[in-house]
């Protein structure tokens, strides 16, 4: 084990202050944030102890984020943000087309590879745009999954989008399909696209076949089948014979002899197999691929002769902890490994089928949109203010406060003067495991008495601020004692500190709220500094869920309670703020945010979507920005939830002029009023 994990972190205790008497440094940072782990080629630890972005992984092209994003707020455009890296994008793409490409030719592998983007993963226009560029660089293409994606696919795909190439670019259509969905489907067909439909219930073959002969096309066919294994993870029970998608076997012999009866057998081209999403265990991909290549081969002797194309869907993970783990915020497998394992697994069922004659290679479509996106996304966020544990028990007002309550006739009850025991015997070099069971005793005790009316509010206040002081002490100690440490386990969770955030979890982390979905959180400056704090994250909303209490471990397992931060600085300077202490900005960035977050957020509280920034490299290596994205202003949020904004100016207008008329304000104050309600209705939602 490395000096750091001891001095920084386990998997119960890590965001505590970081003790220790090594010189802090920028790798320690990297090492007690896990980002070579769950950042990879991406995101490095400068030497000047800022966080820096990679976009093609060359360490010769990097992005410092905290200049960007200071250079960003010079231009107006203040945090939260969400930066894309456009680069980034592609350069996922070209990794992942490598990565097959290497596992088939070291087999001799003849079927090729192809990956469709599935854009319920994000469907931001913009980033969409991005995508279907490189797509068409590489032959990679686009799925969608209803009837409005369908339609904004074929929008993204017209000849002039692509320079004339439209048709070439693959398209596969899942979900569940009505007649104007498959009628949409085949005359996109007669329009040159090169689009796949696949059969996700008997009643969409039936019209698939009526549209077909409408029309006079042959189309190319897929089906899906429900497999019998499932994923692992989160997301596990979306595979399995109960899956909520795809035709059971014998439904799928049903559909080759139905096809063979209208001679369009040869129309069937692609079988569509999906066990998860975020599949962390490699162990589930090997069975999967393997019984989904048995099925196509069966299929294939059976007279689909037609068949070309094997869908594996998706399930490539994301290892957010960084630990290359199983568990659910991990994968233990690397590309390169599920790439290889994906090829022999069918190339090996292929060959050995029909008695050794063989089945011809298919080729291998994948449906991978959290790998493709999730790292080019980063949110960054201010800090807006801590609400922190007084160290200090001030012994004079402690004192003071029991004499008074003496005075007044009240008993000191003896929790309270355990407590006081406990904070003098750990300033004086006590055995302080001893101390931390008296504390917590007592503790409980106090709590228990003032429950029961047998403690007043002020000795309450006492015994607070007596338990903060000396669990501070106790957790200071334990920075540089392992042993001390595993015992006070679970004090770190009741000392931490709360950080509060300029953004809305449900709006930017949906996942983080709903299915507990672990994200890496980082400063992006100070990094050169030892984190003194250990906080855990709140939102701006009001709800009590708007809150980050689970981090990312490097080591995996169960995920940390606190995260490791530094202490806001302040600057004393009536000169530099109007309240006489102004904050100097502390940023924190959330990484791998690209998949899913954007679209599933919500206007909880009325936060609206954040400013989006697309950037990207020059021919010098050197970042631009492509594209600023305003995030919605109040005006907007109000009318998604059927508000007219003008209809409400001039409510608060009337209402202004009834109150300067019955003398309940002045003219001039009135008119700020005014002004500040219409400002406030273009301005954006956060703070600002």
């Amino acid at each position: 084990m490395s000096a750091i994990t001891n001095e920084k972190i386990d998997s119960s205790t890590s965001g505590r202050p970081v003790g220790g008497s090594e010189e802090w440094s920028p790798q320690l940072a990297s090492e007690l944030y896990g980002v070579g782990g769950w950042g990879g080629d991406y995101v490095r630890v400068s030497d000047r102890g800022t966080i820096e972005i990679c976009p093609t992984a060359d360490p010769e092209q990097s992005v410092d984020l905290h200049s960007m994003v200071t250079g960003l707020v010079k231009r107006g455009i203040n945090t939260p943000v969400l930066l894309r890296f456009s680069d980034m994008l592609g350069h996922r793409m070209r990794r992942i087309r490598a990565a097959f490409e290497s596992a088939m030719k070291d087999m001799d592998y003849a079927g090729g590879y192809t990956c469709v983007y599935p854009i319920k993963v994000n469907q931001q226009r913009a980033l969409c745009e991005e995508l279907r560029d490189f797509a068409s660089q590489v032959g990679f293409g686009l799925e969608a999954g209803s009837k409005p994606e369908l339609l904004a696919v074929l929008g993204l795909t017209t000849a002039p989008r692509l320079n004339g190439e439209s048709s070439t670019m693959p398209i596969v259509c899942n979900g569940f399909k009505d007649d104007e969905y498959i009628e949409t489907v085949i005359l996109a067909t007669k329009l040159g696209r090169n689009i796949t439909p696949v059969v996700e219930s008997v009643h969409e073959l039936t019209l698939i076949l009526k549209h077909a002969k409408q029309y006079g096309v042959r189309p190319r066919i897929g089906v899906r089948i429900k497999p019998s294994a499932r994923g692992a993870g989160k997301w596990e029970d979306s595979g399995g014979m109960r899956s909520k998608f795809g035709l059971h076997v014998s439904q799928a012999l049903e559909l080759i002899e139905k096809l063979k009866k209208e001679g369009m057998e040869d129309c069937l081209k692609l079988v569509h197999f999906h066990v998860g999403s975020q599949i962390c265990d490699i162990k589930q991909i090997k069975t999967a691929v393997s019984e989904l290549a048995h099925i196509y081969c069966e299929m294939y002797r059976l007279g689909a002769t037609g068949l070309d194309t094997i869908d594996i869907g998706g399930g490539l993970g994301v290892d957010y902890d960084g630990s290359q783990s199983s568990w659910s915020s991990s994968m233990n497998y690397s590309l390169e490994e599920y790439a290889t394992d994906v090829v022999y697994r069918i190339k090996a069922v292929c060959d050995q089928a029909g008695g050794g004659d063989g089945v011809p290679h298919p080729r291998i479509l994948s449906e991978s949109g959290r790998a493709l996106v999730a790292h080019s996304s980063i949110l960054v966020t201010d800090v807006l203010s801590a609400s922190q544990f007084n160290e200090d028990p001030d012994l004079k007002w402690v004192r003071a406060t029991i004499a008074g309550e003496r005075d007044r006739g009240e008993e000191i009850p003896q929790p309270l003067l355990d407590l006081l025991d406990a904070y003098e015997r750990s300033q004086a070099g006590g055995d302080l495991s001893e101390v931390f069971h008296d504390l917590m005793t007592a503790r409980d005790e106090s709590v228990t008495l003032f429950g029961m009316g047998y403690l007043t509010l002020p000795l309450r206040a006492v015994c607070e601020r007596l338990f903060w002081a000396t669990g501070q002490a106790i957790l200071r100690a334990s920075d540089a004692d392992p042993d001390l440490a595993s015992t006070v386990e679970g004090l770190p969770d009741l000392l931490s500190d709360i950080y509060f955030c300029n953004f809305s979890l449900f709006q930017s982390l949906p996942d983080s709220w709903a299915i507990e979905q672990l994200f890496p959180i980082v400063p992006i400056h100070r990094l050169d500094e030892r984190p003194t704090r250990r906080a855990i994250l709140a939102d701006i909303t009001c709800d009590s869920d708007g809150k980050i209490d689970r981090f990312c471990s490097p080591e995996g397992g169960d995920a940390n309670h606190a995260l490791a931060l530094h202490e806001l600085e302040v600057n004393p300077d009536p000169e530099e703020s109007s309240g006489g202490v102004w904050q100097q900005p502390y940023y924190l960035a959330i990484f791998l945010v690209g998949a899913y977050q954007e679209v599933l957020g919500d206007l909880h509280n009325l936060f609206g979507d954040t400013h989006a920034v697309h950037i990207s490299l020059d021919e010098d290596g050197h970042p631009s920005i492509d594209e600023y994205i305003e995030g919605d202003t109040v005006k907007e949020v109000l009318s998604y939830v059927q508000y007219d904004p003008e209809a409400l100016k001039k409510d608060i207008r009337k209402d202004i002029e009834r109150a300067t008329k019955g003398g309940q304000m002045t003219l001039d104050e009135g008119r700020e009023l005014m002004r500040f309600y219409e400002q406030g209705l273009e301005g954006y939602t956060y703070l600002e």
